[in-house]
C-alpha cells in the first residue's frame, strides 16, 4: 500500500513528507528484494549479511554481526547455517575462545557477493534517475540536516 494514501492535505507538511520518505524507501527496496530473489536466488538479509562480512575480510562473531545487522542472533545464526551449506561463508575457530567462532565469506562468497553489490548499486542508481546530479545533492544535504537533528532526539530517547 502506498502510505502516502493515508495523508490528508490537513496532515502537517511533515506528515506527509514523512510518508512520502517511507513510501519511497519502501518501493526501492522492493524492487532491491525482487531482483536479489530473481537474478541471485537469495535474499535480502541474506545480501546484508554478506556485505557485512564483505566489509571485514578477517570476518566477525556472531554478536558482531547480530550488533551490526540490529537483528537477533537467531536470525544470524540461521542466515549463517544457508551460507555455509552454500559454501558462500566459513565458521572459523577464534583463538582463545572455544565456544566462539569467526564468520567470514569464502572465496566463492566473495565472488558472488561483488556481483550482487554491482547489480545492487545499479539498481539504487535506476531508482534515483528522475533526479538530476543537482537535485541528488540537495536532496541528500537535506536528508543530513533532518539525521543530524534527529540524532540527539534518539540519543536523548534511548538513555532516558
Amino acid at each position: 500500500m502506498d502510505l502516502e494514501a493515508r495523508a490528508h492535505s490537513e496532515h502537517p507538511d511533515e506528515l506527509r513528507l514523512w510518508l512520502r520518505l517511507l513510501t519511497c524507501t519502501q518501493l526501492i527496496e522492493k524492487e532491491v528484494r525482487n531482483g536479489l530473489r530473481e537474478q541471485f536466488a537469495t535474499t535480502l538479509p541474506r545480501f546484508d549479511l554478506m556485505a557485512q562480512l564483505e566489509r571485514s575480510p578477517e570476518g566477525l562473531k556472531m554478536n558482531e554481526l547480530s550488533r551490526r545487522m540490529m537483528v537477533t542472533g537467531g536470525n544470524v545464526t540461521g542466515i549463517t547455517d544457508q551460507l555455509v551449506a552454500e559454501a558462500l561463508v566459513e565458521r572459523v575457530n577464534v583463538e582463545g575462545d572455544r565456544r566462539a567462532w569467526r564468520v567470514r565469506l569464502t572465496v566463492r562468497g566473495r565472488k558472488l557477493f561483488h556481483e550482487m553489490a554491482q547489480q545492487h548499486e545499479a539498481w539504487i542508481v535506476e531508482a534515483f534517475a528522475g533526479l538530476n546530479a543537482k537535485e541528488i545533492s540537495q536532496l541528500h544535504k537535506l536528508l543530513g540536516k533532518v539525521k543530524q537533528h534527529t540524532t540527539p532526539l534518539t540519543t536523548t530517547a534511548e538513555t532516558a
